[in-house]
């Protein structure tokens, strides 16, 4: 990676800026990492995500979270919440559920949809905070609002389990369709298994599919094992399939 100096980032011109940053990751991480030495929160949060997943540069979650730390310093609202998802994950630093909470805490109070979603987990967990599953689906139906479609999916949860609101699976099964359409792969599932119960099989299958190509392994494998007991016989081996394809596993 080829460092940039600051007085050549002050140089540069937009156009030359997105030249820089549509090229190789190499080279979008070095200009991002001399925003970011030059102070711009912004570009803290950018490349403390790079780091994180290894984007250009080689991964390093400690130093990820030093740059998220710095960006929330300057009151950036993501990297707030990124410092949370840190301490919540034990990304760069131990565990600390209570630490997370309240930088999840901040995050949505100032109006941040994944600050809303996250705090509203551990609420609902009772990870970091007491128990409080009335609170949390305040803070999903907020982040909800605002679009999130995990938010939504949880919403749906809340509707199908009976926790807090009566049991309404017609009203889960409108958050799960939601959830799904915003690209949420537990809001495909959630949609396929709804769409499976009423009969709608074919389409279920597909949303088994688009489940896959944006899930984490650990979930196809959950799922995939739900799918392979269910009562639908189709879900048993054909929902299997469209997982695991959906994954790129078959």
């Amino acid at each position: 990676m080829t460092a940039i100096g600051l007085d050549e980032l002050n140089l540069l011109s937009p156009e030359d800026i997105a030249v820089r940053l549509s090229g190789p990751p190499g080279e979008r991480a070095a200009l991002v990492r001399a925003a970011a030495e030059a102070g711009h929160a912004e570009a803290q949060a950018v490349f403390g995500q790079m780091l994180l997943d290894g984007a250009g540069v080689a991964q390093d979650a400690p130093a990820a979270l030093g740059w998220f730390v710095r960006a929330a310093a300057q009151q950036h609202l993501m990297a707030i919440n990124m410092v949370g998802r840190c301490y919540d994950l034990g990304w760069g630093t131990a565990a600390d559920k209570t630490r997370a909470a309240e930088c999840y805490r901040i995050a949505a109070a100032r109006g941040l949809d994944w600050g809303m979603y996250n705090y509203a987990t551990l609420l609902a967990l009772g990870e970091g905070v007491a128990e409080d599953k009335a609170a949390a689906l305040d803070w999903l139906q907020r982040a909800a609002t605002l679009g999130n479609a995990k938010a939504i999916n949880f919403v749906g949860s809340f509707h199908e389990d009976g926790w807090v609101v009566p049991r309404d699976l017609a009203g889960a099964a409108r958050c799960y369709a939601r959830a799904a359409q915003g690209g949420d792969f537990r809001g495909c599932f959630n949609h396929a298994r709804m769409l499976g119960a009423a009969g709608k099989t074919e389409e279920a299958i597909g949303w088994l599919k688009r489940a896959g190509e944006t899930a984490t392994p650990a979930f196809v494998d959950k799922a995939s094992a739900w799918l392979a007991a269910a009562d639908l016989p189709a879900f048993r081996v054909r929902g299997v399939q469209a997982i695991r394809m959906g994954a790129g596993q078959c």
